[in-house]
């Protein structure tokens, strides 16, 4: 059963573009490091890092094609990342990454945290998640889920135009 696992993975792996193959590797260390720093520090210390704070406004981009299919490569990267790392690689690890790599490309992204309550218990949920202009990068369709409770942003774009 193990072995079949792997020989899917090594499968879906291949199947990959140029550009997921050369970025999992750093990705999946980043999940880990994330995964460290989320751990060890406050949020206040985190969310310095996080980008420009909006406070609960999302500003929205207008992004080329290229810089679309960019956004669309760094998140299938990072979920593909996730799916290997043994430590914690929900949504908030998953974030953070995706945040670094969009800056890293020149590329505007909005990190919105979210929260939500189950109806039948009662439980609240925290969620995490990377937009690019109009690509859900990481931590999927969350705004009609979750009430946002804070949005960073790309340095200088909390005055961009909002929803």
């Amino acid at each position: 059963m193990r072995k079949a696992r792997i020989g899917q993975r090594l499968r879906s792996f291949v199947r990959r573009d140029l550009f997921e193959k050369l970025w999992v590797l750093p990705a999946w260390l980043g999940l880990g490091l994330a995964s460290l720093l989320i751990w060890a520090l406050e949020f206040k210390q985190i969310a310095t890092r996080l980008g420009a704070n909006c406070g609960t406004t999302k500003p929205t981009f207008i992004i080329s094609s290229a810089e679309q299919q960019r956004a669309v490569q760094i998140g299938r990267t990072v979920q593909f990342a996730a799916s290997f790392a043994p430590w914690r690689s929900n949504c908030y690890p998953q974030a953070i990454v995706a945040r670094f790599l969009l800056s890293l490309y020149g590329l505007p992204y909005t990190v919105s945290m979210g929260v939500r309550r189950d109806p039948a218990s009662g439980e609240i949920y925290a969620h995490t998640w990377v937009e690019c202009g109009k690509v859900l990068v990481t931590g999927g369709n969350s705004d009609e889920y979750h009430s946002i409770v804070g949005v960073f942003a790309s340095p200088g774009r909390c005055e961009a135009t909002t929803k």
